[in-house]
């Protein structure tokens, strides 16, 4: 008699969270024993269908929860009253997700009242204060206290987990499923659709993080404004996060500047594409901090804590903080000082090897006793990955 598939409804909300979940969903549909369900929340609708498209991926289940200028508490509610339902009606042997969004924080807390085991994909990072990122920070903690099954990207972030009391038994160390999406968008990924002039070092910029609205991000595009001013050699590339408290201050401040592109939020494969072209990287995102380094781009980061060290130890990235001057200083010596650049761009991620989908389904099979754990080595990082 042939065992029926086991239900494996996988919730995701944001970009993000699409790219990173999107070779889970590849491999468990390769496998013979799952029936991948995926859900998205609509968090990030435009965005998301965006990316749903260039992994070739539909959505089984679409939710709506998104609304213009709502509150957290507003979206959350939300969240908790459209997901509830929907995992209660499809009756899932596990819900996994990924990250720390509040699609991935309502979702853990849902399982955990109906009794359903939740998987957690990136699981363990964290910067230690609870109000950067915001509400990041607050959310994955949530996420570690529900879930059944650690999918934890490094060995720091297993110690993390370690060091709150989850058990180590519980815990999987895959590395980041974004490298096995990068090795994927890097083969296919298209040309940059924007015009520079390829004499001049290319700085890509992403900012958009909810603790940098307001005078933050002021003064940091005003000092960008003044740094392309000053240097004919140099030219920015923004794609603009549609939110309203981003879009309106960079249109007004960096818009209509010689060498400076404002242009819509790339797709994943535009976006990889400008990330091989850019020079250096100037972000408050988190994903970046795991794609720069594997394509030797020294990134510099417009926060004051990161919950990914690694790259800060690997000496690939650096924490350059919200002070612009600060911000300023290091970027002219990463322009200025080839011997310093060269140590940063060596190349090699600490966060993943391009294996980690087939790890984390390996663990979650272990999991669900569809079989013992297979020989699969815990990801550890090496100086030089394959992409070096």
């Amino acid at each position: 008699m042939i065992k029926p598939r086991l239900k494996i409804v996988i919730i995701a909300g944001t970009r993000p969270e699409i790219i990173k979940i999107a070779p889970i969903v590849y491999e468990l549909k390769k496998s013979s024993w799952a029936n991948p369900v995926l859900i998205t929340s609509g968090q990030h609708i435009d965005i998301l269908r965006q990316h749903l498209k260039v992994f070739n991926l539909k959505p089984d289940i679409e939710v709506s929860t998104m609304k213009e200028g709502q509150s957290l508490s507003l979206l959350t509610s939300k969240l908790f009253s459209t997901l509830e339902g929907t995992i209660k009606k499809e009756n899932p042997d596990v819900v996994l997700s990924q990250g720390d969004t509040t699609t991935v924080m309502t979702t853990a807390c849902i399982c955990f009242y109906l009794q359903i085991p939740f998987i957690h994909l990136e699981a363990g990072l964290r910067s230690n204060d609870i109000m950067n990122p915001f509400p990041e920070e607050f959310n994955r903690k949530v996420a570690s206290l529900a879930a059944s099954l650690h999918l934890a990207p490094t060995l720091s972030a297993k110690e993390a987990l370690i060091c709150e009391g989850i058990q180590k038994e519980k815990i999987s160390v895959t590395g980041n499923t974004v490298i096995d999406a990068l090795y994927y968008a890097r083969k296919i990924a298209s040309q940059c659709r924007y015009p520079y002039d390829k004499k001049n070092k290319l700085i890509l910029l992403t900012a958009h993080r909810r603790e940098n609205f307001g005078k933050p991000l002021e003064d940091i595009f005003n000092m960008l404004k003044v740094l392309i001013k000053e240097r004919p050699d140099v030219e920015l590339l923004y794609p603009v996060h549609p939110n309203p408290h981003v879009k309106n201050i960079a249109h007004t401040i960096l818009g209509n500047q010689s060498r400076i592109h404002l242009v819509a939020p790339l797709d994943y494969l535009e976006f990889i594409s400008a990330l091989n072209n850019a020079y250096l990287v100037v972000s408050d995102s988190g994903g970046i901090q795991e794609e720069a380094p594997a394509l030797r781009k020294p990134i510099l980061v417009l926060r004051n804590v990161t919950e990914r060290n690694e790259a800060i130890t690997a000496g690939v990235a650096k924490l350059s903080g919200t002070d612009p001057m600060n911000i300023k200083k290091d970027i002219r010596i990463l322009l200025d000082n080839e011997l310093l650049y060269a140590q940063m761009a060596h190349g090699g991620s600490p966060f993943g090897d391009g294996l980690a989908s087939a790890r984390a389904v390996d663990a979650l099979a272990a999991f669900l006793g569809v079989r013992e754990r297979r020989e699969m080595e815990d990801f550890r990082f090496q100086s030089q990955s394959r992409t070096a």
